[in-house]
């Protein structure tokens, strides 16, 4: 069996990316629920792309997002 040490050392050797990736794969371990949700949330998404993309919804500027959000504490 493989020591855990060795298999977080190898972990660090990985990109940013690639460590977000396994990450990402070990917390759907967890779940089995976590697959759908993940899917769902991946048509959400690009349904949001498509409409922005078809003009049929517009953008805010992030900084005008952030100051809306600030002004409500």
């Amino acid at each position: 069996m493989i020591d855990i040490n060795t298999i977080t050392d190898q972990a660090l050797q990985l990109a940013p990316v690639q460590r977000a990736e396994l990450i990402e794969s070990l917390l759907a371990s967890f779940d089995s629920r976590r697959k759908s949700i993940d899917s769902k949330w991946a048509v959400e998404a690009e349904s949001r792309i498509d409409a922005y993309e078809q003009g049929k919804v517009d953008s805010v500027p992030a900084d005008e997002v952030f100051d809306r959000l600030g002004r409500q504490d």
